[in-house]
């Protein structure tokens, strides 16, 4: 008998192990909660294909940023989701500088090779409207259309067999002898699934369901950063053909400019701690979104921005209230590894 998978999390890293998990021969479900697949973290971002500049090199988000990165490029090229490397320019203000040279040895430690600084003079040729003391050009950083990515993510998905059933929230969980009995909710109905094997992807959530499919682990604390970001106006030329990041800040990689696949900009994300998911963005922030801006494009003006989206990204703390820096990735005590084995790689 076939093993059952029961994904919890239908956005793109549910919908990514599902598909793949269809493909090694697993009967799979992903069970998510909203009426449509990625309607949280995965499409309220920047839209960016990260080189792995930032992460510390013993983590796995810089191991799994450099090949995964490639890996996407792969797969958005062979399933017609739009994309471009249009590139990053790290822009330091005045004595800011050392701040790139770390990012550059970091870089080039976790294997991006591609990394060029640049003085002020190469940086204002590459963008004539930009201010800056120094830069760090990173080519093969890209932009993608997130929701074409989930779009092609399901099709494919379901295509090698996988169930994707919406408004289903996990329940209960409860523990056989060789199963797992999911209690699920959908439209007014209460049902049981069973699965040999279950992964939680609820992103924002999953702290809280950690402990219904492991009662011996205590409640991971939780902190929500929300991000709000303003778009440039229609009317506004967009100013830069390439990306254009700060030096990272405390929680974030600091307010940026990114750009889109239908040609608009926007800026953001700034970094709130929240305690409650909210997604309406608050326009009185603009008065110190212009004030950032205007350190590397001077030209920017109030009138120029308009209130875009928020997202809100779940960062994990340790006990000691520090921010846990890297993914974490657990498998059930006392779960028979002949069962599943998880290895960190990129593969899609």
């Amino acid at each position: 008998m076939n093993k059952t998978l029961v994904v919890a999390g239908g956005g793109v890293i549910g919908l990514s192990i599902a598909r793949l998990a269809a493909i090694r021969g697993l009967e799979t479900f992903v069970l998510e909660k909203n009426a449509y697949i990625g309607q949280e973290t995965s499409s309220r971002n920047s839209q960016v294909v990260h080189a792995g500049i930032y992460y510390p090199s013993s983590g796995l988000k810089a191991a799994l940023c450099v090949a995964g990165k490639e890996a996407l490029y792969r797969f958005c090229s062979d399933n017609d989701v739009p994309f471009r490397k249009c590139g990053k320019l790290i822009v330091a203000e005045r004595g800011q500088t050392e701040i790139l040279d770390l990012l550059l040895q970091n870089g080039l430690k976790n294997g991006v090779h591609e990394l060029r600084m640049l003085s002020r003079d190469e940086a204002t040729a590459m963008e004539p409207q930009l201010d800056c003391d120094q830069a760090l050009f990173s080519p093969s950083t890209g932009i993608i259309d997130s929701s074409a990515l989930m779009g092609a993510l399901e099709r494919d998905a379901t295509r090698h067999g996988v169930s994707i059933l919406t408004n289903a929230t996990v329940k209960s969980i409860r523990f056989d002898s060789n199963c797992q009995r999911i209690s699920v909710a959908q439209e007014g109905e209460l049902y049981d699934v069973e699965a040999h094997l279950f992964v939680n992807a609820t992103g924002l959530l999953a702290p809280n369901l950690w402990p219904l499919h492991d009662v011996n682990r205590p409640r991971l604390p939780l902190k929500w950063s929300k991000g709000t970001y303003f778009r440039l106006r229609p009317s506004v030329p967009v100013p830069f053909k390439r990306l254009i990041y700060p030096v990272p800040e405390p929680g974030g990689l600091g307010i940026h400019l990114t750009l889109s696949m239908d040609g608009s900009a926007r800026f953001g994300p700034d970094v709130e701690l929240v305690d409650r998911i909210d997604y309406v963005p608050d326009e009185r922030k603009k008065v110190g979104f212009v004030e950032r801006i205007q350190r590397y494009w001077p030209a920017v003006d109030a009138d120029d921005l308009e209130a875009d989206y928020c997202g809100i990204r779940p960062k994990i703390t340790q006990v000691n209230g520090q921010l846990h820096e890297d993914f974490c990735i657990a498998v059930r005590e006392h779960f028979p590894a002949s069962d599943f084995q998880c290895e960190p790689r990129a593969e899609v």
